[in-house]
């Protein structure tokens, strides 16, 4: 009972003693809390608007970042674009007074130039748009006729640059030799070294859109961010909705806060939410560089990297207000003794003792490790992505280096002059020669197809072995047998099953020539009897082809599979083919347990038999 009235008598004098002290706290109300009210919702939003501009600062910093790398991207390839432009043999190519002999020469080491640019990391693909007239023009695989880019949109930029590189936005474009792909490219227009004036082609350096991509994947400036490039006319260049891409921007605000200059940021209101629009110019091609970030993501950006600073301020003001309390409570009780007061002064001791304490036991070693962990697991994990993608790239170009070796390219209208020539001279003899060289040819560029059909390359060997044997009259014969049926010297239809059988074009040629050549006409009587035979074992078609010249030693027959050997030329004296590239073409078109095998003996014959895949031909193929 005398505790609980000693309670009830402490708290009453406390009242008294704050009804006598009213004046001292509206004083404290006016001259402290409402000044430090004041001056920290001041500071507060100074200090919001100080960091907002860091912060924004910083993004179009990493943006500039950003253009930089765009810049030497582009740079590099104006480079390679420069060097195939200036070569000679683009010149001597393009000029419309080479020779046609000359032109066949030139395209060797143009190609050899065109397959060097494609191994840049950067290059995608080089293009060269030329008159229909020219070699190659219709390849349409490096080589197109100029009126194809007639139809595309920057035709008109690209005729007016006058021979100064544009950069088209990001399309999607269609290859006959790899799938749909969007791509960017630099196209420059080509003049007939001879006739300045007169146009003479175009040169398009092609760059997989995945580069700009991954660019843009690499700037962080926030969660809610959208990045974009946009040509100085507005059209939507590049953005990650591939269904934008050559729109025109419908934000009004956006593009007046892009105009003008050439980088900034500036606030715009879109949608009743207030935005920050980050830019910058790409020199090289002239486009902007765009961000937009919502002002929330900003601030809490903001937020984040304020958050020490505001924890300290706050603290700060907390422990001012405590004393202030503390100093205008010790004139309101006065009554206190001094032993409250030491309590409290050792209370302030030991709260700065545990600040000190948890000071010394930072964990921000364990921090750094655990950051410089997490990025070597990111730059592991990108190695292995680049291994991999330049592991298909190389397979990728050793099947389009060996497809290259063996695809020919003639002459269907010098040819034709030829015959009419010898019709004319009653040259009865050569004009079926002719005649049968120009069936060689068509059957062998197939429409530019890299398969054909069996009956197809049949054929093709069946016309190559008639030219042949009025080159070499009366000096071998050969015979055809088709599923199990032995058809001298024609093959005939076997119906829907080999007709419908498809295989690497030029696969079967090189070994018939292989046969004759090495085999027949190296004999001691320069006479024999090729037989070819076709069969289908389940899933698998066999084709051999048999020579009773002179054979050879088996293990000069094995080292053919598996060693290149030097290319020699079709004069007489051999393949320039060789059986290793043939062997190599059906491995990548089948399968590594694919491919050829050969059984000779010297002084015995050969029998070379080729095993394929059986690939049924779809509606989509025409021969």
């Amino acid at each position: 009972m005398h505790v609980k009235n000693r309670g009830w008598t402490f708290i009453t004098m406390i009242f008294k003693s704050v009804l006598a002290a009213r004046l001292w706290l509206i004083a404290y109300a006016v001259l402290i809390i409402i000044p430090a009210s004041i001056f920290l919702y001041a500071y507060s939003q100074r200090y919001s608007h100080i960091l907002e501009e860091e912060v924004t600062r910083s993004m179009l910093q990493t943006l500039k970042q950003a253009e930089i790398n765009l810049d030497h991207q582009f740079d590099s390839l104006r480079d390679t674009s420069n060097a195939l432009f200036l070569n000679p043999k683009l010149v001597q190519y393009l000029s419309n007074s080479t020779p046609y002999n000359e032109q066949i020469d030139t395209l060797k080491e143009l190609r050899y130039l065109i397959d060097n640019g494609q191994t840049s990391t950067n290059v995608f693909r080089v293009r060269l748009y030329v008159d229909e007239n020219k070699l190659f023009s219709h390849e349409r695989v490096n080589f197109f006729p100029m009126d194809v880019l007639k139809t595309r949109p920057w035709y008109e930029a690209v005729a007016k640059a006058g021979g100064h590189l544009v950069w088209t936005g990001v399309y999607k474009e269609s290859f006959i030799d790899r799938d749909d792909a969007y791509i960017y490219s630099g196209i420059r227009l080509l003049r007939d070294p001879d006739h300045y004036e007169d146009l003479s082609g175009f040169l398009s350096i092609d760059v997989d859109a995945k580069t700009l991509d991954n660019m843009v994947s690499s700037i962080v400036l926030n969660k809610d961010q959208r990045v974009f490039m946009i040509a100085p006319d507005g059209t939507i260049i590049y953005h990650s909705d591939k269904s934008l891409l050559g729109q025109k921007l419908e934000s009004d605000a956006i593009l007046q806060a892009v105009a003008g200059n050439n980088e900034g940021v500036s606030p715009i209101m879109e949608d009743d939410n207030q935005q920050y629009v980050v830019y910058t110019t790409v020199d090289a091609t002239g486009w902007k560089l765009v961000a937009e970030v919502p002002k929330k993501g900003i601030n809490s950006r903001a937020a984040s990297l304020n958050q020490f600073s505001s924890v300290a301020t706050l603290t700060g003001v907390t422990v001012l207000f405590l004393i202030l309390v503390f100093i205008l409570l010790a004139f309101i009780v006065r009554g206190m003794n001094r032993r409250v007061q030491t309590v409290i002064r050792a209370i302030k001791r030991e709260g700065m003792s545990g600040l000190e304490e948890r000071s010394i036991t930072s964990d921000g070693d364990f921090n750094l490790l655990e950051k410089s962990v997490d990025h070597l697991i990111h730059r592991v994990k990108d190695l292995m992505e680049e291994t991999y993608k330049s592991k298909v790239q190389e397979r990728e170009a050793q099947l389009r280096a060996l497809q290259a070796q063996i695809n020919p390219h003639f002459l269907y209208n010098t040819l034709d002059t030829i015959n009419w020539i010898a019709i004319g001279h009653k040259a009865h003899d050569i004009s079926q020669m002719i005649d049968g060289l120009a069936r060689y040819f068509r059957l062998s560029l197939n429409k530019g197809k890299d398969v054909v059909t069996v009956t197809d390359e049949l054929e093709l060997a069946k016309v190559y072995l008639e030219i042949q044997q009025t080159r070499f009259p009366k000096s071998f014969e050969f015979v055809f047998e088709l599923a199990g049926k032995d058809e001298s010297d024609e093959a005939q239809k076997v119906g829907p099953t080999l007709e419908t059988c498809l295989i690497p074009k030029l696969t079967l040629q090189p070994i018939v020539e292989n046969a004759l050549l090495h085999g027949i006409r190296k004999s001691k009587g320069k006479t024999g009897k090729i037989t070819i035979r076709v069969s289908i074992e389940g899933d698998d078609l066999l084709l051999s082809v048999t020579d009773d010249g002179i054979g050879m030693d088996p293990e000069f027959a094995r080292n053919l599979l598996t060693e290149p050997r030097p290319a020699v030329r079709t004069d007489g004296s051999g393949s320039s083919y060789g059986l290793y590239n043939v062997n190599e073409r059906i491995k990548l078109f089948s399968g590594e347990s694919y491919g050829l095998s050969i059984q000779s003996q010297l002084g015995e014959g050969t029998t070379i038999t080729a095993r394929f895949q059986c690939q049924r031909q779809t509606t989509e193929f025409t021969s």
